[in-house]
């Protein structure tokens, strides 16, 4: 474990709390749910533009043509989970526990971190250019003479998203979690429909595509550099030169966390690419359009891990498990709350969600069910891979991702032939399943606390039954197309206007809002007549 002690922050700031004296469980919620709160901003903001850029690529190069964009997507994605070597997930555990500024150690974090990473990625980039032909042969048949440059393209711009993967780690880590948000959820998300929309209304194909959500990523770099080079004293002569502990303990964590890593970033991809290459081109376009309405829904989930690891860290190295446990609790519930509505609503109206790109994506409507329902297990367990890695455990981690892993491939490679996308679904969302209650029970025993409790289950219910009630409207009134959907939305919002008049509603909304603000909520008033 790196050593040295962790700098003062206040706010929502890279390492919070000094860890002098005893941790308050409260205290490190309100912190939380202000980070969190962030977090869940920015993750809206790229869930909508996500939605529009998957909105762009399908109906600017349709199925076959959106096949072969998703599957060079998915192999800059797997390649860059593979080159990071874990080190992302390391700098999200080290640097918190590091002294950041001129004076601190920080700095000697980042040429252990970054060189390996760059090394290997430029090895995969000069390998995969010159194997881009007889890849394109194989994952891309049937995109024509664009399959070769369209790889090509790819592994090119592997380092450059290397780089700015684990500068976004560390960026998350030294400054507040607003800097991580503005690059990570809103230029990325915002800038890529932008690009690549102007390259298919110009008529510039696949290749001219794929640069314009590429191009974003080496903005981001720079943006990246930037932001990080101050708080840790770069240019200001702070030592940057490690010392062989860093390199120890360091890659000690890291290494388990590489493949683990590959495995995370590129569970939705291997469904891709084993679709493109047992099924058709076609199908591997439906599966990916269905994974990213599937990703879409798990952004909220996504921007709480990424504002609270830090804070995960800090604790568990401090030994306050228990405060830990309290921050997972708390931001489990809100990520259920958020979630489990999208999930619900893509389980029961797939068809009408897939028509949004196209009525030939409809054939993935089962696809959808099937993945939906699989992303409830997911984000009800809320973040448990996280408690494992801040704690430590990389391993369990690793042991958990190769069993989920395992499922996914085995019954790819069983089910696609035969059913397409929805084979592909079956075995993604069996992997999902298995590797979220495998880390569920890993990281209970970890912290040694309950990682649920009654307000949680009391708010699965009450979302399950609510948006159930709402669905089951929908089909009755109007089908499982656009129209049920539009239905079931306005019996929602009814719903929802409904329960903010309920005096209890409101005070957890104060509650809430008080936490973000950072003051103590207030307490309970008593409901007056109107």
């Amino acid at each position: 474990m790196p050593g040295g002690a962790v700098t003062a922050i206040p706010g929502d700031g890279p390492t919070g709390a000094s860890g002098d004296g005893p941790v308050d469980g409260s205290t490190e919620a309100r912190r939380s749910a202000r980070s969190g709160a962030a977090g869940l901003v920015g993750a809206a903001t790229s869930g909508l533009f996500g939605f529009l850029l998957a909105v762009v690529i399908t109906r600017g190069y349709g199925t076959v043509g959106s096949g072969a964009f998703f599957a060079a997507i998915g192999v800059v994605t797997v390649a860059t989970a593979i080159c990071t070597l874990g080190a992302e997930t390391g700098l999200m555990w080290a640097l918190p526990r590091r002294r950041i500024g001129r004076t601190g150690d920080a700095a000697r974090l980042l040429p252990v971190a970054l060189l390996p990473p760059l090394l290997v990625a430029l090895l995969v980039a000069g390998v995969g250019v010159l194997a881009a032909g007889p890849l394109a042969g194989r994952l891309l048949d049937g995109s024509g003479t664009a399959g070769t440059p369209l790889l090509v393209a790819a592994f090119v711009a592997v380092p450059v998203v290397v780089a700015m993967t684990l500068l976004l780690a560390a960026l998350r880590c030294v400054r507040p979690i607003r800097a991580y948000v503005a690059v990570q959820f809103f230029l990325l998300p915002v800038a890529r429909p932008v690009l690549v929309g102007a390259a298919a209304l110009v008529g510039g194909g696949l290749v001219l595509g794929l640069a314009g959500w590429l191009v974003p990523a080496g903005i981001a770099l720079l943006a990246c550099l930037a932001l990080v080079a101050g708080p840790v004293g770069l240019g200001r002569g702070v030592e940057v030169r490690p010392q062989p502990a860093d390199w120890r303990a360091f890659w000690g964590f890291a290494l388990p966390r590489a493949a683990s890593a590959a495995i995370d970033a590129g569970s939705m991809w291997v469904g891709v690419l084993l679709t493109s290459a047992l099924a058709d081109q076609a199908q591997a376009g439906v599966f990916g359009a269905v994974g990213r309405y599937v990703l879409a829904g798990q952004l909220a989930m996504q921007g709480l891990r990424v504002a609270v690891s830090p804070q995960l860290s800090r604790l568990l190295g401090q030994g306050e498990r228990a405060a830990a446990a309290t921050v997972h609790r708390q931001l489990t519930t809100w990520g259920l709350v958020l979630s489990w509505p999208v999930y619900l609503l893509l389980a029961v109206f797939g068809l009408a969600f897939l028509q949004l790109f196209g009525p030939e994506f409809a054939a993935g409507s089962a696809a959808m069910t099937v993945l939906a329902l699989a992303m409830l297990v997911n984000t009800g367990v809320g973040n448990v891979q996280s408690l494992l890695l801040m704690g430590g455990r990389s391993g369990l981690h690793l042991a958990a991702a190769v069993a989920g892993l395992t499922g996914t491939v085995t019954l790819g490679l069983l089910l696609i032939p035969g059913y397409g996308a929805t084979g592909a679904a079956v075995a993604w969302g069996t992997g999902i399943v298995t590797e979220n209650l495998i880390a569920a029970a890993c990281a209970r025993r970890l912290v040694g606390h309950p990682l649920t409790d009654r307000a949680m289950l009391r708010a699965a219910a009450a979302t399950a039954a609510g948006v159930g009630a709402a669905a089951a409207v929908g089909v009755l009134a109007a089908g499982r197309g656009i129209p049920g959907l539009a239905v079931a939305l306005g019996v929602l919002a009814v719903g929802a206007v409904a329960l903010v008049t309920n005096p209890r509603v409101r005070h957890g909304i104060r509650a809430i809002l008080a936490q973000i603000r950072g003051g103590r909520p207030a307490p309970p008033q008593p409901s007056k007549g109107r």
